[in-house]
């Protein structure tokens, strides 16, 4: 008797291939991120959490701009060819898909980091501007 993983087959590797290639069209992780930043980084990363969860602690680099402030005009001081990269808390969070989804419409390049800070914390890498409460 199957069990509940394979009573379903797994896709032929023809489709399984293409879906797994097409998934890194949308999304990074949060090691390339790193590796990519450490160097220099052909891409903006767009920490799309509130203000005060940023500054208890963010990627180095990344650049804060809440989901619900994605618009136009905002977006307007960055090249239309500008690719981003957008990242939230982490896998309990959809802020990063509500700002993919935001800046796809707006007709910018965009990839989601996933993982969002917890990813980037379970990797061992550091946070800036970390406030310790007290």
């Amino acid at each position: 008797m199957a069990s509940s993983v394979t009573q379903i087959p797994p896709a032929d590797r023809a489709v399984a291939a293409a879906h797994f290639e097409s998934c890194l069209y949308f999304e990074t992780d949060c090691w390339d991120v790193h590796d990519a930043m450490s160097r220099e980084a052909d891409f903006v990363l767009l920490d799309v959490r509130s203000p005060a969860l940023y500054a208890r602690g963010h990627v180095p680099g990344a650049v804060n701009l809440p989901h619900g402030k994605i618009i136009e005009s905002k977006m307007a001081v960055f090249a239309r060819d500008t690719v981003f990269v957008v990242h939230c808390a982490g896998p309990h969070c959809n802020g990063a898909h509500r700002a993919a989804a935001k800046l796809a419409r707006l007709g910018r390049p965009v990839k989601l980091m996933i993982g969002g800070i917890m990813g980037w914390i379970d990797e061992g890498f550091q946070l800036e501007g970390v406030a310790l409460i007290a």
